[in-house]
């Protein structure tokens, strides 16, 4: 599809059109490896120049060089100062809860085309008011672009009914990168609203604001790669579970929604 003929499709369309020619299969590799592609074919495509990174703290997608480069104006969000100040220099920096009530105001109504996160959506306890404070924020016909983990995947479901203190401890055994001093720290997580069913997602989205939505799902993840046997078990599942379509145990989503 053309650009001129993008102008005139319906906004899932369009959006549904740009992953497929990035190649999107459902498998959870593909979800990594094609977030910062995705941010940058939406952004061209689309036209997405004013860019809002939630939860960007000290590991932004796009070093300033890079967005320099591609001609993006991007400004960082994270609720944490320090997290903030671990991120290079070269950036709008908005610290801010973006579930607060102020968030919109603090962040600037209408000011940006394209808002995006990844691995936040989970660590926000009201998601509901996240995604109202996104489409305050957007532009008309902006986008926002949500990555996270989704219920009810084994790791993530054992990870919310464990208490905190028992999680950390195993995950931080498995990966020692995720300790505080590490370089991916983990944080309490909730996963209000993480699911990849368009049932589930819909009605919140239109709600807070969004005119429609497209909902990727994902199958797969590494956690059991260190567990002979459960691995291959779980891998199996996981393989089963995608040719099924089985959105309840998928692994990881996008949602990618437009004002």
């Amino acid at each position: 599809m053309t650009d001129a003929l993008l102008a005139n499709a319906s906004p899932a369309a369009d959006i549904r059109e740009i992953v497929a020619g990035l190649g999107y299969p459902s498998h959870w590799h593909w979800c990594w490896e094609n977030y910062k592609p995705t941010i940058i074919e939406l952004s061209r495509r689309r036209g997405l120049r004013r860019h809002l990174e939630i939860g960007a703290g000290r590991d932004p997608l796009f070093q300033p060089m890079e967005a320099a480069a591609l001609g993006l104006d991007i400004t960082l969000n994270d609720i944490s100062a320090r997290e903030l100040a671990l991120a290079p220099s070269g950036y709008g920096k908005m610290e801010c809860d973006i579930t607060s009530p102020r968030a919109s105001d603090i962040l600037g109504r209408g000011k940006y085309d394209l808002a995006y996160c990844r691995m936040v959506m989970e660590h926000v306890p009201d998601v509901p008011a996240m995604w109202r404070n996104v489409a305050d924020v957007l532009a008309p016909g902006g986008v926002a672009l949500s990555f996270f983990p989704t219920l009810y995947a084994l790791p993530y479901a054992l990870n919310r009914l464990m208490p905190e203190r028992m999680s950390r401890f195993i995950l931080e055994s498995l990966f020692p990168e995720r300790k505080p001093e590490g370089g991916d720290p983990k944080f309490p997580a909730y996963y209000d609203h993480c699911f990849s069913s368009e049932s589930r997602i819909m009605p919140m989205l239109r709600q807070a604001g969004f005119s429609d939505a497209v909902v990727l799902p994902f199958w797969g993840y590494a956690y059991f790669w260190k567990i002979p046997g459960l691995k291959q078990l779980d891998a199996a599942f996981n393989r089963f579970a995608e040719r099924r379509d089985w959105r309840a145990v998928s692994s990881f989503a996008y949602v990618i929604a437009t004002r």
